[in-house]
């Protein structure tokens, strides 16, 4: 597709939001400016990418190299491990429920970041500007960017895909409602003696998830929702004594455990947007929406985001960051995020909660997941892809119709 310079995208933020905006803005036919450091390589945490996002990174032409380093996710399973009076039964999700091979791939970010970046610089129609920006300033018909390095880039767009705390976010005037919750994140991979068959297990407990995800070999990830200081104090124990916690944690699923090193605390909060775009701006990414991570929603949200921002861009070519065309991905992206966020932190908070009618409804709500397949099977459709299990609800009608 020609490259169309009447209108140039410029993507602040280099981590995997923004090197995906990038590659999809430019694959669109759009001449784009990246702004942000060379992408870090360090991160010891890994992506749990479902299918609609793998599809998406198969159209830009990285997922084969990814998914060669990935493990697949067939099985995701729910287990009740506090010790409360209300207590759910275990639910399990299987992709083959739903006409699936898998719900998606797990990879760590040491790889994904890195292909990421290469193909950035690979592609035509990409500069990318090694350089954070350093001040906005934001008119009727253009974004003007100060980078650091001294030099200025001015976009039709801005794509504000740099962070939680996003600079372009605030320049735009975008009010954001923050909360922080009384819990942490202790992130590491781990070895363990048994195969663990492509099943991730989200164990419940009072304080959070305790959440298990397959990697290559008899490897996993984990991410450990606990208070902030039993997160220090788990992160300070030698690789024998947090090994032998993460087993019992696990109650012994899977066999022997063994850390391995790089632990990475990060504490948790939500945020949410008055509104996704403005003033030439459009938020992508964790500058779009911040929650717990419960249910791998985190960056496949923000690729929806991306997909969604692109394609109404190329519905309005001639000046993609005009008012009507930001209102369109506002309108566009809020039932998405306001679903998915809302149901992350009610799930966070009533795992937190020490009321009854909270446990009750949880409870509930997983016995009835778990033991009434059409209802779960809709809702991994729907986990999946926003509106698909709607449309297969109506199609199950029309067949029932039909005979």
């Amino acid at each position: 597709m020609e490259q169309n310079d009447k209108a140039r995208i410029l993507v602040a933020g280099s981590g995997p939001a923004g090197l995906i905006a990038a590659l999809g803005f430019a694959k669109a036919g759009f001449t784009v400016t990246l702004a942000g450091p060379k992408a870090a390589s360090d991160d010891g945490r890994t992506t749990a990418l479902m299918n609609p996002a793998l599809k998406m990174l198969d159209r830009l032409g990285v997922l084969d190299e990814l998914r060669s380093q990935a493990a697949p996710l067939k099985v995701m399973r729910i287990v009740d491990a506090t010790r409360r009076l209300i207590r759910s039964p275990t639910v399990t999700f299987r992709a083959s429920e739903i006409g699936e091979e898998q719900f998606g791939i797990n990879l760590p970010n040491t790889i994904l970041i890195p292909v990421l970046a290469k193909a950035v610089s690979a592609r035509a129609g990409i500069e990318w500007r090694k350089s954070m920006v350093e001040a906005w300033r934001l008119e009727a018909d253009q974004a003007h960017a100060s980078l650091a390095d001294g030099s200025e880039v001015s976009a039709s767009l801005a794509v504000a895909a740099d962070g939680r705390l996003s600079p372009a976010r605030e320049a735009a005037g975008i009010r954001a409602s923050a909360r922080s919750y009384p819990q942490s994140a202790l992130v590491l991979n781990f070895g363990h003696r048994s195969e663990h068959g492509f099943i991730s297990t989200e164990f419940h407990t009072e304080t959070g998830p305790f959440t298990q995800v397959p990697l290559p070999g008899k490897r996993s990830s984990l991410v450990w929702v606990v208070k902030p200081e039993t997160a220090k104090e788990l992160a300070a124990l030698d690789d024998a004594s947090l090994s032998a916690r993460v087993e019992e944690q696990m109650q012994s699923m899977l066999g022997r455990i063994s850390v391995e090193p790089g632990r990475q605390i990060y504490p948790l909060s939500a945020a949410s947007p008055v509104r996704f775009a403005q003033n030439r701006v459009a938020l992508v990414g964790e500058a779009a929406h911040v929650f717990p991570p419960i249910g791998a929603q985190g960056l496949n949200l923000g690729i929806r985001d991306i997909d969604d921002l692109i394609g109404i861009a190329d519905e309005n070519r001639n000046d993609p960051g005009s008012r009507t065309s930001l209102a369109a991905y506002d309108t566009r992206r809020r039932p998405d995020v306001f679903v998915r966020s809302s149901a992350v932190n009610l799930l966070n908070m009533s795992l937190l909660s020490d009321m009854l009618p909270a446990q009750l409804v949880r409870s509930a709500g997983l016995n009835v997941l778990g033991s009434f397949a059409p209802l779960r099977a809709f809702f991994m459709r729907e986990g999946l892809r926003p509106g698909s299990g709607f449309q297969a609800l109506a199609g199950g009608f029309r067949r029932q119709a039909g005979r």
